[in-house]
């Protein structure tokens, strides 16, 4: 599929990145870079999200000629003053681009089988709402579900763009629609009201982002209040606590039960199997500080590879479709050599 093609008199920004950025690596490190409003174009390492700004949506085309050198933005639309740094600070919290190179290097020293290929930096939303609303959506269902779930909701709630891709939804918008409406038109079942729940209390601002995103804002106070929050239980306030850059937590779910079974070798009942997950990544620091998540992450990530080749190959409408447990362990390599369960 071709890149967007932008309007006669776009604006366009210059956005500096770390000395270790790379588009192709860092963009593509997570799996919402699968999801809409989001896409990576294989053929062109171009990449686009339609963004949700102050006088309505703008998709933006992000473009790197090399490594370490600074991003070319092009919205398909002028930008008032205010969105232009509105569109700078969400390109920047989507690519991480406040991790610095230094930062990305202290990882390195915890776990040095990254240092070679310089992974670290792990894609995310425009907005912390969307971040967790997109974990909701991630739970209790496979991931082609996750895909279409975020497809309607960005489809039929999200502002639209010139270029016709339409942005998130912000908490204003699914604030507005009824349960049963969202659930028969963005099909995400159970999850309605919990969707609406979260907006509601985003749009009145009872959410504190700023404290959540604080770093001297201990772990555990966040984990605790994300736990108080509708619709987020153990798995999904971990997920989010990794898209606060809180790296100490592991979201354990089936999909780390197959890999400890299939990556891990591990044996066991699915009880047993997490415990062991878990405690095989304690040694990369768990809670405060910790940098547990990023190599749990990074070890499911070039399983996927191994399963799909490089991510920044994948089309998100063919190979992105593909992650099933049942695809996987068809067509995964055989495990590390087996490992007894304690």
């Amino acid at each position: 599929m071709a890149a967007p093609s932008t309007t006669s008199r776009p604006t366009r920004l210059r956005i500096n990145a770390p000395a270790d950025f790379d588009l192709a690596r860092d963009a593509c490190s997570y799996g919402y870079f699968l999801l809409e409003p989001y896409e990576w174009y294989p053929n062109s390492g171009v990449y686009s999200a339609a963004l949700s700004l102050e006088h309505g949506g703008a998709l933006v085309v992000i473009r790197q000629q090399r490594v370490g050198m600074h991003l070319n933005v092009t919205a398909d639309r002028q930008l008032a003053r205010g969105e232009c740094a509105q569109a700078r600070a969400m390109v920047t919290r989507i690519l991480r681009l406040d991790e610095s190179e230094e930062d990305i290097a202290a990882f390195h020293a915890i776990d040095e089988r990254w240092r070679f290929s310089g992974r670290g930096r792990l894609m995310r939303s425009a907005t912390l709402f969307e971040d967790m609303a997109k974990t909701i959506t991630s739970c209790n269902v496979q991931w082609p579900g996750t895909i279409d779930m975020n497809a309607a909701l960005c489809a039929r709630v999200g502002s639209p763009t010139p270029s016709g891709v339409h942005a998130f939804p912000t908490p204003e918008q699914l604030a507005k629609k009824k349960a049963i409406w969202l659930r028969s038109r963005c099909r995400v079942g159970y999850r309605d009201q919990r969707l609406i729940d979260l907006a509601k209390l985003f749009h009145k601002g009872q959410i504190p982002q700023s404290w959540l995103e604080d770093p001297q804002t201990p772990d555990e106070e966040v984990r605790r209040f994300l736990l108080d929050l509708p619709g987020i239980g153990p798995y999904a306030a971990h997920n989010i606590m990794q898209l606060l850059g809180r790296y100490g937590f592991l979201p354990l779910d089936t999909e780390s039960v197959r890999h400890g079974r299939a990556v891990l070798g591990f044996d066991g009942t699915d009880r047993e199997v997490s415990k062991r997950v878990a405690a095989h990544y304690e040694r990369f620091g768990v809670g405060q500080g910790g940098q547990a998540f990023r190599s749990y992450w990074l070890d499911m990530w070039m399983g996927y590879e191994t399963c799909r080749g490089p991510a920044h190959t994948w089309d998100k409408r063919t190979t992105g479709r593909s992650f099933t447990a049942a695809q996987l362990k068809s067509d995964e390599p055989s495990p590390r050599k087996r490992q007894k369960s304690s």
